[in-house]
Order: structure tokens, then sequence, then C-alpha cells
């Protein structure tokens, strides 16, 4: 029998009882949604977590109604974005008029066209950085994935978009506490319900990265403010002159600098640190790779004009984006009664949208857990639906920092690679960390060799 427009409309989505989704969404939440959305096979499913009962949106179409479609009924509110207010603030990563104005303030610092003007200066600073590596392989010490590749994006962010108003010391100091921050509210994700009168484990080394971060950056504000009529073009002084010279204008740049700083590293530091692995476990992917930049980069230095050639690294960076993409789950909240996919979502309900659960459904994806970047090979790629694919984001939230990831991190692979190779010595295999940015459980550790050395050995 033929379902009618208004029977479709009354349809309730099936709920997931919270004894089947509940443990597995407190030990694993990012492949417990994952694993919910691939055995619904993109329908719209509702996760019963006790007195929280969130909605999860995997298909793409229903993603595109709430992420563009009807963005304005489905805002960044509720009690997912509590803990991370908390370190954002009313920032850019937020709604209404803090976001709009300072989007518009910010927009031009992150078009193709401005990021294409800074490269040079972006593979000045990640030639430089990368090169304290050698002390790495000539003493034969591993480095910490996490914490090398987070230094060397800091590095670029900081001297690129900051301009140099963040010393490297100030630097190596937020780039931890903003890591710590966004690890350590892992209970309040995905307890979100739970009282903030009520201290849970995290709370604690919340707090103190927090107290780091605001330490680091009032003083640049203050010394921005000082220093006013430079007429820099950088995010801290654009921000300067948009916002007033009080508290609540300072405070109001404070929590844009955060959010743009997230935005700016976390996909390029993240990305990064599952690739080795995904190297490790793939060397015919890993041998290709090595090829290309030997070929285009050659002993380096790296420069803007090896971008466009890099066109394998740029399908690797791709297939790592599709498997861990940074924000793992982007939550709304319904502000109007509506629907998506004929099912009622009231309003005040909490609605979920995973981008590493999309990209995990077989109905879009062809052998969808595998590490395969031949999927972006832009002569054989299928038509998939915009938002089968959306590491970004999507809609007038999407991520600013989309040009500048497509720049930096070919870039940093292309001095990285033209002088080392790196070797996982930390046994896998690695799971997401059930944290606001999708880092591995797992510490990675690497082992530093130089890569005249490896080819030698080859030979």
């Amino acid at each position: 029998m033929p379902i009618d427009a208004d029977t479709r409309m009354s349809r309730r989505a099936r709920t997931v009882p919270v004894h089947r989704v509940l443990p597995g969404f407190a030990r694993d939440p990012v492949n417990t949604l994952a694993d919910v959305g691939r055995r619904a096979g993109g329908d719209i499913v509702r996760l019963s977590l006790g007195p929280f009962r969130p909605y999860l949106v995997t298909h793409p179409e229903h993603v595109q109604q709430v992420l563009r479609a009807n963005w304005t009924d489905y805002q960044r509110e509720g009690m997912f974005w509590r803990p991370l207010r908390r370190v954002l603030g009313a920032s850019i990563l937020g709604e209404g008029a803090p976001w709009e104005s300072s989007r518009k303030a910010l927009q031009p610092l992150f078009t193709a066209r401005y990021i294409a003007s800074i490269a040079g200066r972006i593979a000045e600073t990640v030639t430089a950085r990368v090169a304290e590596l050698d002390e790495y392989a000539r003493e034969g010490r591993p480095v910490h994935a996490a914490t090398e590749m987070a230094g060397i994006v800091n590095q670029a962010v900081v001297r690129v978009l900051f301009g140099d108003k963040i010393s490297r010391a100030d630097g190596e100091r937020l780039a931890p506490a903003y890591d710590t921050a966004a690890g350590s509210i892992t209970f309040r994700l995905v307890m979100p319900f739970m009282p903030y009168s009520i201290r849970v484990p995290g709370d604690r080394a919340f707090m103190r990265a927090v107290e780091t971060i605001d330490d680091v950056v009032f003083p640049v504000i203050r010394k921005a403010r000082a220093d006013s009529g430079d007429g820099g073009v950088d995010v801290i002084s654009a921000l300067c002159r948009l916002r007033a010279d009080d508290d609540a204008g300072n405070r109001q740049i404070r929590d844009d600098l955060v959010s743009v700083y997230g935005a700016a590293s976390e996909s390029t530091a993240t990305t990064l640190i599952w690739l080795w692995s995904l190297l490790d476990t793939h060397p015919e992917v890993a041998a290709r790779l090595y090829e290309e930049i030997d070929r285009v980069v050659g002993p380096g230095p790296v420069a803007p004009e090896h971008v466009a050639e890099l066109r394998y690294t740029r399908m690797v960076l791709q297939e790592v984006l599709r498997l861990y993409p940074a924000g793992w789950i982007f939550p709304r909240m319904a502000m109007t009664d509506g629907e998506i996919g004929g099912v009622r979502i009231k309003a005040g309900s909490q609605v979920l949208i995973s981008p590493y659960a999309t990209h995990r459904l077989e109905e879009f994806w062809e052998r969808p857990l595998e590490f395969d970047p031949e999927r972006f090979a832009p002569e054989t790629q299928p038509r998939r639906h915009k938002y089968a694919y959306f590491p970004f984001g999507g809609g007038p939230h999407q991520c600013l920092g989309q040009h500048l990831f497509y720049v930096e991190a070919p870039m940093l692979l292309g001095a990285i690679l033209s002088r080392f190779r790196f070797r996982v010595r930390t046994p896998g295999p690695f799971t997401p960390a059930p944290a606001a940015a999708l880092r591995p459980r797992q510490e990675i550790e690497l082992d530093v060799v130089r890569a005249e050395r490896v080819a030698g050995e080859a030979r």
C-alpha cells in the first residue's frame, strides 16, 4: 500500500534501546555511532541514552538538510555544546551575531586567493620546523606523533595566521593546552546530561588547560591593542579592528582566536597523526607517495608551486580525512518542530551528525573500511552525493580552514618526506579516543630515518 505524505510525516524513528547503545557509547562513542548508522543503512534512528535521546542522522540527503537546506532550524545549541562553550565561548563556532560578525571579518583571511598569497611563508616555516627532526634521526630517538605533528602545524599556524604575535614559546604552551581541553571533556561529551555541580573525571585538567589558554591569549590581545597602528593583515589584527577595546570585546577576541586556532590546526595535525599508521600497514600506498614527493620536491625545500603537482599526495590526504575526520561529530539542536526524512523532530531535540559514520556507509562507499586513496583519483571518481563526504562540515558553518588544509598539509608532507621516513614502532591497531577531536587512543611512536639512508638500504 502506498504511503501518503501525511503518513510519512507522522513516522517515528526506530529507537535503539539503552542496553544496546549506552555501554558502547560510554566506552567508544565514535565507533558506536558508526556501527548504529551502518546497521540502520542511513535511516534516522533515536538513541536511548537514559534521560538523553538524540537522533542520529547519517544519510547524505538528511545531512544536507540539517547543515545547509534548513540550517537555521538546526543550530549549534544544546547540552552537547555546553562543554565546548567552556573553552570556545561565544565565538565563530557559535551562532547569531557573534558568529556572523566574526566570520565576515575573518573570511578574507581564509579564501583560496589569500592562502595562495601566503603559501611561501607557510613553506618557509614548515621547512625550518621539519629540519629539527634531524636531531631525532641523528640520535635515534623516537618522536611522539601527536606531539610532533601538532608542534609542526602549530608553528605554521602561529606564524602565518597570527602574524608572529604569538611567540614560539607561547605557541608551544597553547598547543598542548588546547589538546588537553579537547581530550579532557570526554565524560561531559558522552554524558552531557550530567550536572556541572558534580565534579567528573577530566574537569580539573580541563580547567587548568583553559587557564593556560587564557594566560597565553589575553596578553597577546593586549599587546596587539597597543600596537594597533601597525595595520597587520592577520587574524588577531582583524579581530582587534572589529571588536571594542573593553573587557567584553577582548573576551570575544579571545573566544574567536581559540576557535580559529583549532579550525586552522586540528584537521592538519589529526590527519598527519593517523597517516603514519596507515602508511605502515599499506606499503604500496607509502611507496607511491614517496615516489611522487621524491620526483616533485626532490631533496627540497618544498615550495608553493609543488602543491598542484602533488596529486597523489592530495588523494592520500583526502582518504585519511574520509576515514578519520578531525571533527567526527557535529551536534545540532532542533529550534522548531520539523521533520527529517519523514521522521518528526520536535523542537529542543538533539540531532547528531557524524562524518565518521556517514563516510563508512556501504550504501555510498565501496569497501568503506579500507584505506584506498584511488577512490579519490579525479579521472575515476564516481558521482557521489555532495554530503557523502564532508570532513569540513557544510553549509554556512563550513570550516574556514579547508583551503588552508589543502595547501598546508601537502607542503608539510613534502617537507617531511623529502628528508625523512617514519617507521611506526608502537604496535597497532589504533582506535579513536573518545574526545572532541579524533585522535588515536594509543600513543603512536615513530622512528625517524633520513630518506637517503632508506634509499641506500633499498639498493
